[in-house]
């Protein structure tokens, strides 16, 4: 009993020890620390200039598709839309996916990280990169998206022709005329 006693003890002054030690550079981030860096970083406001992205090319998207199949498609389709595009971002939980993020962040960053990110973007090269980089994503997305298409319509393609040459390879399940089993 008296050993059960000193183990448990020894357990708990070793865990204490532990989390001391864990005060310094290894200490993992807090939910505070990281909501912190979120403030300074302007996340918030980073992920709804993205949902505003997002919600640019979706529209130029719909664009594309009622020039391509305008005779197809009701004329309101881009109105229609573009409602629909509007009433999912402007609903997007924001906030919600925020907090989401948050035990990432913990996992893969320490307190020292976080602090150092702090300090990054509270210099004026932080803040220029973070005033930049909206503008950078939305030219980067409009110069990305003909390579994407490109790529998306060369490997709809490929799939299409694979699936036709397995078509007419597979053996049919159903034949018409069954051969006639012995009785």
């Amino acid at each position: 009993m008296k050993r059960l006693l000193l183990l448990i003890v020894f357990v708990l002054a070793s865990s204490t020890i532990s989390r001391a030690q864990q005060t310094g550079s290894e200490a993992p981030a807090t939910k505070e620390d990281v909501e912190a860096y979120f403030r300074i970083a302007h996340s918030h406001e980073m992920v709804a200039k993205t949902m505003d992205v997002m919600a640019k090319s979706l529209r130029q998207m719909m664009h594309e598709r009622y020039l391509k199949d305008k005779d197809k498609l009701p004329a309101d389709f881009e109105e229609r839309m573009n409602k629909r595009t509007d009433d999912l971002m402007k609903n997007m939980p924001i906030d919600e996916m925020m907090q989401a993020m948050v035990p990432a962040y913990q996992k893969h960053f320490t307190k020292s990280d976080i602090d150092a990110l702090i300090a990054f973007y509270s210099s004026p090269v932080g803040q220029k990169v973070l005033n930049e980089l909206p503008a950078i994503l939305s030219e980067s997305m409009q110069n990305m998206m003909p390579v994407m298409n490109k790529y998306l319509g060369t490997v709809r393609e490929r799939l299409d022709q694979e699936v036709a040459e397995m078509e007419r390879q597979a053996p049919l399940r159903h034949p018409e005329n069954p051969s006639p089993t012995a009785n």
